[in-house]
């Protein structure tokens, strides 16, 4: 996907976010986060807006301290959908070579934030529609085939991963509904390694549809819809032990 999809993707599922929160109430407890409330997703939501636009805007190359303040109730979620447009308008204007901390790999700085901020807008929209008992808007096939390989070739990678085992595992992840949807990770003591494509069988493979895929290894949908073929602990070790916030 290109970076103006990216945005774009962002800019809509900020206004569902905040168009969700707006109808549950921000007492409404968030059945995916269940130690939030609805306050608890627009308060990160929007402090991590501000906090990625700020890396961006201001040429940012070191990491800074996180800045959790947002405020009262009465005005948190106009103060969400400022952040939100804050951030959208600060990748739209950025150009293309711009140099700024990133924590993940990318082909450059600016595809990282449009990226990695529309999947967590995304991931976080579907909180807030859940907490709102709202019909979840879909999510586009190609997108969420993108979402999966962040999550596993990302996030996944990094020593703070807790999916791990005590001897050598593999789990093959399928999509089953677009092209390029083949990981392979294999699991021991430490971080996990995803080879995308990997040859050879896997101990366990789980396969779908890529929005399914997307919500349920995000922590955010069923296993209902999925195939598991093979040792179906990982998938419970993945359920216990991948959980993204």
């Amino acid at each position: 996907m290109e970076t103006e999809e990216f945005i774009a993707t962002l800019r809509r599922e900020g206004h569902l976010l905040a168009e969700a929160a707006q109808r549950s109430g921000l007492d409404a407890p968030v059945p995916p986060c269940p130690q939030w409330q609805v306050r608890d997703l627009v308060r990160h939501t929007g402090a991590v807006h501000r906090w990625a636009a700020a890396f961006v805007a201001e040429r940012r190359t070191a990491p800074v301290e996180w800045d959790e303040s947002a405020p009262d109730d009465d005005a948190l979620v106009g103060w969400y959908r400022a952040m939100h447009s804050g951030l959208v308008s600060t990748l739209e204007a950025a150009p293309a070579d711009i140099e700024c901390w990133t924590f993940l790999p990318a082909p450059s700085p600016l595809a990282f934030w449009a990226r990695r901020q529309a999947h967590e807008t995304t991931v976080h929209r579907v909180d807030a529609q859940s907490a709102a008992g709202a019909e979840r808007s879909p999510v586009e096939t190609a997108f969420a085939a993108d979402g999966v390989d962040e999550l596993l070739t990302g996030f996944h990678v990094r020593k703070r991963s807790q999916v791990r085992t005590d001897r050598p595992r593999t789990l093959r992840v399928l999509v089953h509904d677009g092209p390029g949807g083949d990981w392979l990770v294999r699991l021991s003591p430490q971080p996990p390694v995803v080879e995308r494509g990997g040859p050879g069988a896997a101990d366990c493979t789980i396969g779908g549809p890529a929005e399914a895929l997307y919500l349920a290894l995000w922590n955010r949908g069923p296993y209902d819809g999925l195939t598991v073929e093979g040792d179906d602990a990982l998938v419970d070790l993945w359920r216990r032990t991948s959980a993204v916030l």
